[in-house]
């Protein structure tokens, strides 16, 4: 053993030892908590050969010995009852080195260790590239196994909690921190990327920004795992663009300086097909509307011409068969409208009148909704308002104020143009990991939707192409069933006790489903393939900025009037 361990006790004697799990008899003076590393060696009976059993304790106990009623306690406590304490660990097997699968013997030596035993027991010595994952409960670091993330063995992260308590959001944008800012990328790191959705309030959107509430305690704890305490060096931020507006203005809210304002244009929803994801929503899947928005987009493609020195609009033949310039998306609306409502329209195909009532019913809230995402030929240079996500490491993309139709169309257009872009270059190289929150409501277990598709193309054939989908939800058991199944790395916050007990979480130990609905916030169980039990993690609290109040100025100037106060 090395320095670093230190002897706590015994295998016990009293209850059966099996090479995949064994109690430990604590030493009087001596403790072991949940998710202690130990380690014991024993001998091979008639063979003389060592081995190792490495291990993580999953239950410590504590009981009175030789007592037979429940009030012997208080005669114990008056020196009446002769009576001692007890105290053992139960341990889960994590290691066996080398692979000789006999049990531990009563009275073999156990170790608390660190250092290179405590490597070897949680196969951190196995892995090639390490990931910081954060810290454990005695404060030693925790990693993750990089082939298991960037495609190489596996892919994909799915984060589980409460939401408000779980701190989904925020290990998602430490894990990500942790990529960009150590050296576990090497030169990859320069061309990976990120694409986060900020999904919920303004948490993501001053990533950029140093946190003024970062204490010399938190910082010591960046130094522990070898990382700077700052905010993230390279991000872009976008934001819808404002309704009602000449000059597209990004709507944000306390965030003001260096976000862009993004749209997409009349003939990018033509030409690309993106009509589909306004109507991607609970519902749409058990009719016929999504065959006839696969017609009416087939037919929009078909029978559009692009208009010459106008780049954001397009022509189409109207009910008379008049060429018409369609000049914004109201126009592309009712023109459509017109389309499906003439007689003997070519658009509906089979199509029941019921089904085009229901789809224009859906369109007129589309445009509703989405409408001032689309722009036609008040479009001011559109490809400048093009979401970007190769100039930054670090992409957010606001969608906190739109409506949920909106969020939809946004998060389906942006990730099939991901998708697209990965699939024509053909290269896993070079990575970019897709942050998206609220998993269930994108990717429901039950009905169909575009987006939903695109997500599970992702989550099945994602890491041959170097998408790696970061996904969050309060509820695994409402994402859909192979994008959960499909993520080599599992992580749970604080759980509903109700939801702890779905078949979604069967990774999990009965120790840690009861542990899971009581972790505070920044407390994580993580479940990687290497280990057969999930680790708590802990993540220092965040160096980047989650609120306008959090964000230090970034000249470092501070407020330029400070001085005329005092």
């Amino acid at each position: 053993m090395t320095d670093e361990s230190q002897e706590i006790g015994m295998v016990l004697g009293t209850e059966s030892a099996t090479p995949l799990d064994w109690w430990v008899a604590i030493e009087p003076d001596e403790y072991l908590q949940l998710d202690d590393v130990v380690l014991v060696r024993t001998i091979v009976p008639g063979a003389g050969a060592e081995v190792r059993i490495s291990g993580v304790v999953d239950m410590v106990r504590a009981q009175h010995e030789g007592s037979r009623f429940e009030s012997d306690v208080f005669l114990v406590d008056k020196g009446l009852l002769p009576l001692q304490i007890a105290r053992s660990a139960h341990v889960v097997s994590t290691r066996v080195e080398p692979e000789m699968w006999i049990p531990p013997q009563p009275g073999d030596r156990v170790a608390r260790v660190r250092g290179r035993d405590r490597d070897e027991a949680l196969h951190f010595d196995a892995m090639e590239q390490r990931l910081i994952a954060g810290l454990s409960r005695d404060g030693q670091p925790i990693y993750l196994d990089l082939s298991f993330l960037d495609g190489r063995r596996g892919a994909h992260v799915n984060i589980s909690g409460v939401s408000g308590v779980a701190t989904k959001t925020t290990y998602a944008s430490f894990l990500l921190y942790t990529l960009f800012h150590s050296d576990v990328l090497g030169a990859e790191a320069a061309n990976t990327k990120a694409l986060v959705f900020n999904v919920k309030g303004e948490d993501l959107l001053f990533l950029d920004r140093s946190n003024a509430g970062l204490d010399e305690a938190s910082r010591a704890r960046y130094g522990v795992l070898g990382l700077p305490a700052g905010p993230f060096d390279s991000v872009g931020i976008w934001a819808p663009v404002r309704k009602r507006v000449d000059v597209p203005t990004p709507d944000t809210g306390s965030r003001q300086d260096g976000v862009r304002a993004y749209f997409w244009t009349v003939r990018d929803v033509v030409r690309e097909a993106l009509l589909r994801f306004m109507f991607a929503e609970a519902g749409d899947e058990r009719s016929q509307i999504a065959d006839l928005v696969t017609r009416v987009e087939a037919a929009l493609d078909r029978e559009a011409e692009d208009v010459r020195d106008s780049p954001a609009t397009i022509q189409l033949p109207d009910e008379h068969g008049e060429m018409v310039h369609v000049k914004s998306f109201e126009q592309l609306c009712e023109l459509i409208d017109r389309r499906l409502s003439a007689e003997h329209s070519t658009w509906t195909g089979y199509a029941a009148p019921g089904t085009i009532s229901a789809f224009l019913r859906r369109l007129d809230g589309a445009r509703l909704h989405c409408g001032h995402l689309i722009k036609g030929a008040d479009a001011s240079e559109p490809d400048k308002h093009r979401i970007d996500w190769e100039s930054n490491q670090v992409s957010v993309i606001d969608i906190h104020n739109l409506h949920d139709r909106a969020k939809r169309f946004v998060v389906g257009v942006v990730v099939k143009r991901l998708f697209e872009q990965k699939e024509t270059t053909g290269s896993a190289k070079p990575l970019v990991f897709l942050v998206l929150d609220e998993l269930n409501k994108y990717a429901p277990r039950e009905g169909w939707s575009p987006i939903k598709e695109v997500l599970l193309d992702i989550s099945e054939r994602g890491r041959s192409l170097g998408i790696i989908l970061i996904g969050a939800q309060q509820t695994a058991s409402e994402v859909e069933r192979r994008i959960v199944s499909n993520a080599a790395i599992r992580v749970v916050g604080r759980l509903d006790p109700a939801e702890a007990l779905r078949a979604e979480y069967g990774f999990l130990t009965d120790t840690a489903r009861q542990r899971a609905v009581l972790l505070k916030p920044g407390t994580m169980l993580l479940q990687q393939p290497h280990l057969p039990i999930p680790l708590e993690v802990t993540f220092p609290f965040p160096a980047w900025a989650t609120r306008a109040s959090e964000a230090l100025d970034p000249s470092g100037a501070g407020d330029p009037f400070d001085r005329f106060d005092q």
